[in-house]
């Protein structure tokens, strides 16, 4: 009997990590995907590289440009913080599907116009006219991707991006904060630019959609950050290209025959971060979500229940992150854009601080070798899904022990280096001897 036939709908950096993770476990793949509208660069840390390295993306890591500094203008401040990669997204997507043709994934180009169900199988319906059947739908276009019924949604943002052609010269990045939003922007060495800034959609002045580029460029004019970063070059009208920026969580982002990754999944304020990362985030565990859906059908609820439960953990993450940057930039706080982000999407920390008295010893569900299982194991303060291991030793009998009083007979049992591995963990949770 053939493998079932996988559809994922978008050639992302979380489609491909998908599409590559599902070809190892012995399913046959579909990428059905068209080209970006319009062309972007965006920056990346290093966990991203090395992200794009573990899924096996060897060809879109190779694509990323090398550090350049990255200027930060913030609550009043000036400074270089950190280095980034800038990924030239033409580039990137194309080093994408290439990774996919080099792993045997097929790739179908092309716009769809139409989903639905077919018996047990989902129908898809290109633009073209192909019909195509799959026994699995993985939805990984992005913001593109259409919601459903019920979401949590953050303030209303809009970004505008614009780009235009320069001298060669030094690559690099910069972001600062505005009265009435902020402004991400990078240089490419070969002379390419690109600005962004991102507003309140409510809130923002804006003039009608043919004169936003004469408005972005009064707007670069009058950043000493941009001029200093792209000179006179700046100055000039250039295309404009308008996207929402508002952080979106579906309702539902996995049921039966069905799964979101990625931006489809969890759409984050640009400010909170990455999105490359917060992409490769929500792909990773995909594939064996997809697999205990398929081969075992009897775990359904429980693999659906991991990838939610993560699913919204990173997304609250993610906003939270951006809650505190916005709440570091203290010039501009009663206006609307900031008013808005500062208390969104809740009042609690991004991270809880360790507590001892607070561990918990839990059934969750748990990645186990390519597929969801069931195990017991730790909660902590700040790690409400649990863990499972550490070095290779499983917590819930360790934190057992330690309740039981019988801490020094479990850990005599570990080997020495898990023992020290362990005690220092027990340590971090706030544990006294």
């Amino acid at each position: 009997m053939n493998a079932p036939r996988i559809a994922v709908l978008g050639a992302g950096p979380a489609g491909c990590a998908v599409a590559l993770g599902l070809q190892r476990l012995g399913y046959r793949v579909w990428v059905i995907s068209e080209w970006r509208r319009f062309a972007a660069v965006e920056g990346v840390s290093a966990r991203v590289l090395e992200g794009l390295r573990q899924v096996g993306l060897h060809q879109a890591l190779a694509s990323a440009a090398p550090p350049t500094p990255r200027r930060v203008r913030w609550s009043g401040v000036d400074q270089l913080l950190n280095d980034e990669r800038l990924l030239d997204r033409p580039l990137f997507d194309a080093a994408l599907r290439r990774d996919l043709a080099d792993a045997g994934v097929e790739l179908l180009q092309g716009r769809i116009r139409q989903l639905g169900q077919q018996g047990e199988q989902q129908r898809i319906v290109l633009e073209d006219g192909r019909s195509l059947l799959a026994d699995f739908l993985v939805e990984a276009r992005g913001r593109q991707a259409p919601l459903g019924e019920g979401r949590l949604r953050g303030p209303e943002t809009l970004s505008l991006l614009s780009s235009w052609q320069a001298e060669p010269g030094r690559a690099g990045s910069a972001v600062e904060s505005l009265a009435d939003g902020w402004s991400w922007m990078a240089a490419l060495a070969d002379g390419r630019c690109y600005w962004q800034i991102t507003l309140d959609a409510a809130a923002a002045e804006l003039p009608p959609r043919d004169e936003l580029p004469a408005y972005c460029a009064a707007r670069r004019q009058a950043s000493a950050l941009v001029q200093a970063l792209f000179g006179d070059s700046a100055n000039a009208a250039a295309p404009v290209h308008a996207r929402s920026s508002t952080a979106i969580l579906p309702r539902q982002v996995v049921g039966p025959g069905w799964i979101r990754v990625g931006d489809a999944a969890m759409a984050v304020d640009p400010l909170s971060g990455n999105g490359v990362f917060q992409s490769l985030s929500s792909a990773l565990q995909a594939p064996a979500v997809i697999n205990t859906l398929l081969q075992h059908p009897e775990r359904t609820q429980l693999a659906c229940r991991f990838h939610q439960q993560r699913i919204e953990h990173l997304f609250m993450r993610f906003a939270r992150t951006g809650r505190d940057f916005y709440t570091a930039e203290p010039r501009w706080a009663d206006a609307a854009f900031w008013r808005a982000r500062r208390g969104w999407p809740d009042a609690q920390p991004l991270h809880v601080d360790a507590d001892i008295a607070r561990l918990q010893v839990a059934s969750m569900p748990v990645l186990n070798d390519g597929l969801i299982d069931e195990a017991e194991v730790v909660l902590t303060a700040d790690q409400p899904l649990g863990i499972w291991h550490i070095d290779g030793v499983a917590l819930a009998p360790i934190v057992r022990s330690l309740q039981a009083g019988r801490l020094e007979a479990a850990l005599a049992a570990l080997a020495p280096a898990s023992r020290r591995t362990v005690q220092g963990w027990l340590l971090q949770q706030g544990y006294r001897p």
